[in-house]
């Protein structure tokens, strides 16, 4: 039997108005710069360009907590300010507690490593799109950069559906599906036990425990098959080990939606003089959605063959979207495809 594959393909970039939480950290920010200078001319130094340039250019607000990088407040003179320093710069930021994040570890769960600087637990709470997320901020972490695509997920129609997130975390997608799609049940798989202990207080607290099925483990080693109507796969830089999983949650007779999460590259566009930034612009967005373009096509042909092989039948595979959720680095982007799977 001849293998079936379609495309159709639609990019979108969603435009938020971020303005008014922007417009409030740009105060914030002075503000800090004013406490700050009065706290180190206090100690008898100077406010400086070098100083300025240590100050966090961007952070993390979780409720009364706010979240640091590991690239400010590096210089040695912050050291003399004792036991000041931290209560200045949380009242400079309109924060109760201080934490820093390091780094992601490499232990698999993709655990934060976080130190508290001000304050004496590390649960947080943060709200959006309507749907709370409470977690220990030492022990898991938040992507605020998936505000875009979990607005998306919430905007489906799953009205009667049986849903599979694959890779659930806190319910960063678990949560919108149950709160906002009118999904009749959600199975959520998640194998960090920090993250499943979040995900169970976030469902009570959501009031939706009730339609939400929690697996604690290695979603590989989920036993269930032929269920799904919809399966997410929300994982970076590639959720490739969940596909033959996804491929046999699915429904045998009917099919359903994969939503696939990828960190797609594509080539520089070398910068020539004889081209000028509008042209080399636009032929750096022309190679990037190439690039996903190219990515979409070959998972939709594996998700294809996976399928057949599952089920000894032909299966069409249809890519219904390709979205964009956030950039990376020049030329590496984070994109969803939503691809359609059918039994022909």
């Amino acid at each position: 039997m001849q293998l079936e594959y379609s495309s159709n393909l639609a990019f979108h970039r969603p435009q938020l108005s971020m303005l008014s939480k922007k417009g409030r950290d740009r105060r914030r920010g002075d503000k800090l710069e004013d406490v700050l200078q009065e706290l180190l001319e206090s100690h008898g130094e100077s406010w400086t360009k070098e100083v300025k340039d240590d100050l966090p250019r961007s952070f993390q607000r979780h409720g009364d907590l706010v979240l640091l990088g590991q690239n400010c407040f590096s210089l040695p003179l912050w050291k003399k300010m004792d036991q000041q320093l931290w209560p200045t710069v949380a009242k400079g930021l309109g924060a109760k507690r201080l934490a820093r994040m390091s780094r992601i570890s490499s232990d698999g769960f993709r655990s934060p490593q976080v130190t508290v600087l001000l304050g004496e637990h590390n649960w947080v709470k943060h709200v959006d799109n309507g749907i709370t997320y409470e977690f220990d901020v030492s022990k898991c972490m938040f992507s605020a950069g998936n505000i875009t695509e979990k607005l998306r997920v919430s905007g489906f129609d799953c009205r009667g559906e049986t849903v599979f997130d694959l890779y659930a975390g806190i319910g960063y997608f678990t949560l919108p599906y149950l709160v906002h799609t009118g999904a009749a049940h959600v199975h959520a798989s998640e194998w960090n036990p920090h993250a499943v202990e979040a995900l169970r207080k976030n469902l009570v607290t959501n009031r939706v425990h009730d339609r939400c099925t929690v697996h604690q483990g290695d979603n590989r080693q989920v036993q269930l098959c032929d269920i799904a109507d919809r399966v997410n796969l929300g994982l970076i830089p590639s959720s490739e080990d969940g596909w033959p999983v996804a491929c046999r949650l699915l429904k045998k007779t009917t099919g359903g939606l994969l939503h696939i999460h990828q960190n797609v590259t594509s080539a520089n566009v070398v910068a020539s003089h004889a081209v000028d930034d509008a042209d080399n612009s636009v032929s750096g967005k022309r190679a990037d959605r190439e690039a996903w373009q190219a990515w979409a096509d070959a998972a939709a042909n594996r998700i294809a063959c996976l399928l057949k092989k599952l089920t000894a039948t032909t299966w069409t595979t249809n890519i219904q979207h390709i979205e964009h959720v956030k950039s990376y680095a020049p030329h590496v982007h984070h994109v969803v495809l939503d691809l359609e799977c059918r039994p022909a």
